[in-house]
C-alpha cells in the first residue's frame, strides 16, 4: 500500500511538519524530577521517537502551577517551580528533537480537579463547583475562586514565553476533554456556577478562551496553539459510561453543543484540535482497550471537519497504517497520532515509510502502561521493556560472543528470551514440546478483539525467523537434551497449566467440564447454557466470546466482585464490567463452588446452598507453574534462570519483561 498522505507535510499555524504522524500526549511519570523540570529519561524517551520519524511529539501534560492544586513532586513537570533549571533541560530535549526534524509542542494543564485522586494530593480537592471526587464520591471538591481560576489562567501566559524561550514550537492546552478541570468548567454537569465562569455556553468556556488568549498575548500571535479536545463525553451518570453504539442520555457533552463549542473555540484563536472523546466517567473512551474497533475516534473528527477550518490531529487505535492513511485520504482528519503505539514501537513512522509494516511491534491495548502511571511507576510497555529507559536498560553488548543458549518452551517469555539473545550475537537454541510456538497467547488471541494478541506473535515468528534462530518444534527437552547440547546457559520458559479446582464431581463429570484452554482451542460445546467458574481476566472475556456465539453465559466468582485478581486496568476492567451486564452475562460473587453433576453446578453464598442449571461448565480458575525442569536444573552446575510463568503465572508483560531481563544480560 502506498503511505504517501501520511507523509505529506502540513502546517499548523505557521509551524510546517515533515509528515503527518504525532505523537500524542500521555503522562510523564518517572520522567521528571521533585524541582518540575523534564529529566535525561525524558529527553531520551522523546529522542527516540523523533528518531523513529514522528512528525510532531507532544508532550505529556505539564502544571502550570502546584500550588492552589498541589501534587506531590516529582508526580509530573511543573516549569515555574524552578524556571531556570526548567530552561536548561529543555533547551537540551528541544534541541536534540529539532536535529530529527520534528516539532515539538509542550502540554500545559489547567489541572485535574474532581477527577484528582486525594491520595496523591497535598490539598484537597478542587473544581469548578463543590461536586464529587471521581475517585472518592464521598469527598465534596472545594469551588475555585475567581481569583484563584484567573491566578491560574495567567500563568499559562508565564509558562509560555518559558516554553517559547526553551526551544519548544508550540503550546498543546490540556485540556477540554476527559472531564479534566478545563473540561470540567465546559461541561454544565460539573459547572453550577452563577459568575462569569458558569451558566451559558459561552461563560463554561470562558476559562479556555482566557487561556489562549493570555498565551497568544505572552508569547506572540504567531505561537501556535492546540487544544486537546472531547467532542463528546459518553457520560450516562456520574462515574458510569455509555458503551459503543450504546442508547442514553448524555449528561456531560453530546456533539450539537460540541460542534457549537469548537466554532467558538476555533474563533477564540485555537489553532487546531486534537480530538478525542470520552471522560473519567468513561474512561474506556478516553484510552480505548482492545475492545475497540481500530479509528474508534474517526467518526468525531470528520464530524468536527465538518464545521471547523484549523486543522484536526486525532488518535483512536490507529496503529494500523492502513487505517491512518485511509483517514486522511478520505479527508475525516489531517494528522493522525499515537499514543500507546509508539510506547510499543518508538519506530513506528520511519517502518511504515520504508513499507516493513510486519516489524512493527503491536500495541496490545492491555494499558499496562496507564496503570503505571496510576501507581506511580515510571512510564513503560508491556512489550517494550525499554520504553521510558531508552539508554539505561538496552541490550547489552556479550562479553564472550560464541556462548550457547539453550531456551526451553516457546510462549511468548521463551520468544523473547530467544530474541535478546539472538540480537547479542549468540547461538540460540529454542525447543518448544508442540507444534507451533505462542504457548497460551495462542489460545488467548482466539476471540475477535484479541487480534493484537495475534499480530503479536506473528511479530515475534518474525523476528525468530530473521535471527536465524534454532527452532525445534515438537521436542520436549529435559536434563539429557541440555546434556547433549551442553550450553553455556539455559533459559527455562517451560509456563503453565490450568489450574483444576478440588471441586467435588469435577472428574465424574469430566464430559460436561473443560478449562478455558480447551474451549478457546476448539473444543465443543454441548447445549446452550455455560457456566464459567471464575470471574478474573480470561474468564470475562470469555464469556463476552461465547455470548456473542448465542450462548447463555454465568459468571461463578469467589471474590465479592469480578476482575479484581491480576493487573487489569481501570478502563479495561470498567469496559469488561459494562459490557458483561449490556450483554446480560449472569455474575454470582461471593460464592463457594462445592459440587458438578451433569446439568447443573452447586455452590454456596454465605450458608445458603444453591445451583445453577448448566449444560457446560468451563473452568477459569487460574494457572500454575510447570517449573519441575528449572528445579532439577537448579541441583546441576548448569547456569539456569526462569522467566515467565516458570516463575509464577501472571500475564504478558511478566513474560516479556522477565525474559528481557534475564536474557540482556547474559
Amino acid at each position: 500500500m502506498d503511505y504517501a498522505k501520511l507523509f505529506e507535510p502540513v502546517k499548523i499555524g505557521k509551524i510546517e511538519l515533515k509528515n503527518r504522524i504525532v505523537m500524542a500526549p500521555m503522562g510523564l511519570t518517572g520522567l521528571s524530577t521533585t524541582e518540575g523540570v523534564f529529566n535525561q529519561r525524558a529527553i531520551n524517551f522523546f529522542v527516540e521517537r523523533a528518531k523513529g520519524g514522528t512528525g510532531l511529539i507532544i508532550t505529556g501534560l505539564a502544571r502550570v502551577e502546584n500550588e492552589i492544586e498541589e501534587f506531590a513532586m516529582p508526580s509530573s513537570p511543573c516549569p515555574l517551580l524552578n524556571p531556570a533549571a526548567f530552561y536548561q533541560t529543555a533547551i537540551e530535549l528541544t534541541e536534540r528533537v529539532h536535529a530529527y526534524d520534528t516539532r515539538i509542542f509542550l502540554q500545559l494543564t489547567m489541572g485535574f480537579g474532581r477527577v484528582a485522586h486525594p491520595s496523591v494530593l497535598k490539598t484537597h480537592p478542587i473544581a469548578p463547583s463543590a461536586i464529587p471526587n471521581y475517585w472518592e464520591p464521598n469527598i465534596t471538591c472545594r469551588e475555585l475562586s475567581i481569583e484563584e481560576i484567573e491566578t491560574i489562567i495567567h500563568k499559562f501566559g508565564q509558562v509560555a514565553i518559558l516554553a517559547r524561550e526553551s526551544g519548544f514550537d508550540g503550546i498543546e492546552v490540556h485540556a477540554v476533554h476527559e472531564g479534566y478541570l478545563l473540561d470540567q468548567f465546559a461541561i454544565s454537569m460539573f459547572n453550577r456556577r452563577k459568575d462569569k465562569y458558569g451558566g451559558s455556553l459561552e461563560n463554561r468556556l470562558r476559562a479556555a478562551l482566557e487561556i489562549v488568549k493570555e498565551i497568544k498575548k505572552s508569547a506572540g500571535r504567531d505561537f501556535p496553539v492546540i487544544l486537546r479536545y472531547s467532542l463528546k463525553s459518553y457520560i450516562k451518570d456520574w462515574n458510569k459510561g455509555g458503551l459503543p453504539k450504546e442508547k442514553f442520555k448524555e449528561m456531560g457533552r453530546d456533539i450539537p453543543e460540541g460542534i457549537e463549542a469548537a466554532i467558538l473555540l476555533e474563533k477564540g484563536g485555537y489553532d487546531a484540535f486534537d480530538v478525542d472523546a470520552g471522560s473519567y466517567d468513561s474512561w474506556y473512551w478516553a484510552h480505548p482497550p482492545m475492545y475497540f474497533e481500530d479509528g474508534n475516534y474517526l467518526p468525531f473528527s470528520s464530524e468536527l471537519k465538518k464545521h471547523t477550518n484549523v486543522p484536526i490531529i486525532v488518535a483512536g487505535k490507529l496503529q494500523n497504517p492502513k487505517i491512518a492513511e485511509k483517514a486522511i485520504k478520505e479527508g475525516k482528519t489531517d494528522m493522525i497520532a499515537l499514543a500507546r503505539g509508539l510506547l510499543a514501537d518508538p519506530h513506528w513512522a520511519i517502518k511504515v515509510k520504508r513499507k516493513k509494516i510486519d516489524e512493527i511491534r503491536p500495541c496490545l491495548g492491555c494499558h499496562v502502561c496507564l496503570g503505571r502511571i496510576a501507581r506511580g511507576k515510571n512510564l513503560s510497555c508491556a512489550v517494550n521493556p525499554q520504553t521510558g529507559r531508552e539508554s539505561d536498560y538496552n541490550i547489552l553488548l556479550p562479553t564472550n560472543p560464541k556462548k550457547k543458549i539453550v531456551i526451553i518452551g516457546g510462549g511468548i517469555a521463551g520468544m523473547e528470551a530467544a530474541r535478546v539473545a539472538a540480537m547479542k550475537g549468540y547461538n540460540v537454541t529454542l525447543f518448544e514440546k508442540s507444534n507451533r510456538l505462542g504457548g497460551h497467547i495462542i489460545a488467548a488471541s482466539v476471540p475477535d478483539f484479541k487480534k493484537e494478541d495475534r499480530t503479536l506473535l506473528r511479530w515475534y515468528e518474525n523476528r525468530l525467523k530473521e535471527q536465524k534462530v534454532d527452532i525445534r518444534l515438537n521436542e520436549e527437552a529435559d536434563i539429557s537434551t541440555i546434556e547433549e547440547e551442553s550450553p553455556d546457559s539455559i533459559i527455562v520458559a517451560t509456563g503453565s497449566v490450568p489450574f483444576i479446582p478440588p471441586i467435588n464431581g469435577i472428574n465424574t463429570a469430566s464430559e460436561i467440564v473443560s478449562t478455558a484452554t480447551d474451549v478457546l482451542l476448539g473444543k465443543p460445546i454441548p447445549g446452550t447454557r455455560v457456566t464459567i467458574i471464575g470471574g478474573g481476566l480470561v474468564g470475562c472475556e470469555l464469556s463476552i466470546w461465547l455470548k456473542k456465539q448465542g450462548k447463555e453465559v454465568a459468571i461463578l466468582e469467589m471474590l465479592n466482585d469480578i476482575l479484581l485478581l491480576g493487573e487489569v486496568e481501570h478502563p479495561n476492567r470498567l469496559m469488561l464490567k459494562e459490557m458483561i451486564e449490556s450483554y446480560g452475562i449472569q455474575v454470582i460473587t461471593g460464592i463457594t463452588v462445592t459440587q458438578i453433576v451433569k446439568g447443573s453446578v452447586v455452590f454456596k453464598k454465605g450458608s445458603k446452598e444453591q445451583k445453577i442449571e448448566t449444560d457446560f461448565v468451563v473452568l477459569a480458575t487460574g494457572f500454575r507453574s510447570q517449573n519441575h525442569l528449572y528445579k532439577e536444573l537448579l541441583k546441576t552446575p548448569y547456569e539456569a534462570f526462569a522467566v515467565g510463568d516458570t516463575l509464577k503465572p501472571s500475564n504478558i508483560k511478566h513474560a516479556i519483561w522477565t525474559a528481557y531481563e534475564v536474557a540482556r544480560k547474559l
